[in-house]
């Protein structure tokens, strides 16, 4: 008798294997807690995780889901935002490393460790109030 063989869970929105991960790379971005803000813009957000994880962003890092990190469809890379959850009112200070594509239901895409951060990976998506901090230098 064989045993059966199956491929490891995908990861699911309601999934909790992730819950005791650290995240790997966490950049200090407290200097920007009191910038000016340049740009702001409210709506959907929702984050990617192990279907992305290790593969190179747009901006030419490596993915990690447990970092802090951001998709945006125009923003500059390297442009630091605060996005704040406007459901519980937390809120993080990260840079977009990558680009997503357009879609007309959602302004931004987050790692997982800012989903965690954000207290939305149950749900899945939720509404944000996304500000820029400063304008990034990298890739249009």
């Amino acid at each position: 008798m064989l045993p059966a063989c199956a491929s490891a869970p995908r990861f699911t929105s309601g999934s909790s294997r992730f819950e005791d991960k650290t995240p790997s790379r966490f950049e200090n971005l407290n200097q920007y807690k009191d910038a000016v803000v340049l740009e702001t813009a409210i709506g959907v957000a929702s984050y990617y995780a192990d279907k992305y994880n290790g593969l190179i962003t747009y901006s030419g890092e490596v993915y990690d889901m447990y970092g802090l990190s951001a998709a945006h469809p125009t923003y500059q890379m390297g442009t630091v935002v605060r996005v704040t959850n406007l459901s519980n009112d937390k809120s993080v200070i990260i840079k977009i490393n990558d680009r997503m594509p357009f879609r007309p239901d959602r302004i931004i895409d987050l790692s997982l460790g800012v989903a965690r951060e954000l207290d939305m990976v149950i749900v899945g998506i939720t509404e944000v109030k996304v500000e820029v901090l400063e304008w990034g230098t990298g890739k249009k």
